[in-house]
């Protein structure tokens, strides 16, 4: 017997009546998750800001560039950390997953006045080969000549990976491998000043991937996504049955 037929001979099976009653329990409890979200998101309004010092200069396809450039004549900036290591061949699959998800929401943000663009450690060169042949349009620029990753807690030296307790989400928890994947959001005022107002990692990168609001309401949901790495995950590119190799992981040694 297959896992998916003993899924289903032990998942009960009700009138449309009763289905219906339970339906209308669990709306109650999804109103009340969104209410709280809204909740949440007035609450993320609100934080206070950090004015950013420094004048980080990024590696772009046109040249250097500085991070009041990248605001591109808007007053928001929305950064994706992508995992994409310098000695690394291509870009983690995990921000591949989302960064399918993000590029077609760029136009759209750019009409409300906010830019969104993505920064990794890799030499612009390794971005834009990536990005070509996953055929993405987000502005994609290299912050491996300067600190922006580091302050930003997503990159991580080889000393603090051998201790396990780099400083991820917030909390000393390890993290195996020099790179990790977050978001960040930047305002810059009409004088020109800079500030950090949010950042967010891990599972609360989960907003930005549609594709796991739909697994959430099949019947298997995400199954092995929950699992580390995603054993499931390819680059979209990938799927076909050619050879798969996930960088990060064999950095690891797994």
């Amino acid at each position: 017997m297959t896992t998916a037929q003993a899924q289903q001979q032990s998942h009960k099976v009700v009138s449309k009546e009763e289905w219906l009653k339970s339906r209308k329990a669990l709306l109650a409890r999804e109103k009340a998750a969104t209410h709280e979200r809204d909740e949440i998101a007035r609450l993320r309004r609100e934080l206070p800001w950090v004015r950013v010092e420094k004048d980080y200069v990024f590696g772009d396809e046109a040249g250097e560039v500085r991070l009041a450039d990248l605001f591109d004549g808007r007053s928001q900036l929305v950064v994706y950390h992508f995992m994409f290591d310098p000695e690394w061949s291509q870009g983690c699959k995990s921000c591949s997953f989302l960064a399918d998800h993000y590029n077609p929401a760029v136009i759209h943000l750019e009409h409300r006045d906010v830019t969104m663009i993505t920064v990794s450690r890799a030499p612009i060169e390794k971005l834009a080969a990536f990005k070509q042949r996953m055929g993405w349009t987000f502005r994609w620029v290299s912050s491996n000549a300067n600190d922006f990753n580091r302050d930003f807690q997503v990159s991580f030296n080889e000393a603090e990976q051998q201790s396990g307790l780099p400083l991820y989400n917030f909390a000393t928890i390890p993290f195996p491998i020099s790179e990790a994947p977050g978001l960040s959001v930047f305002f810059k005022d009409e004088s020109g000043e800079i500030y950090h107002t949010y950042s967010t990692y891990a599972r609360g990168l989960d907003a930005l991937v549609g594709a796991y609001t739909l697994l959430d309401m099949v019947p298997k949901g995400r199954g092995a996504g929950d699992a580390p790495n995603m054993p499931w995950l390819r680059h979209h590119d990938r799927y076909d049955g050619r050879p798969f190799v996930d960088p990060w992981m064999e950095k690891v040694g797994k």
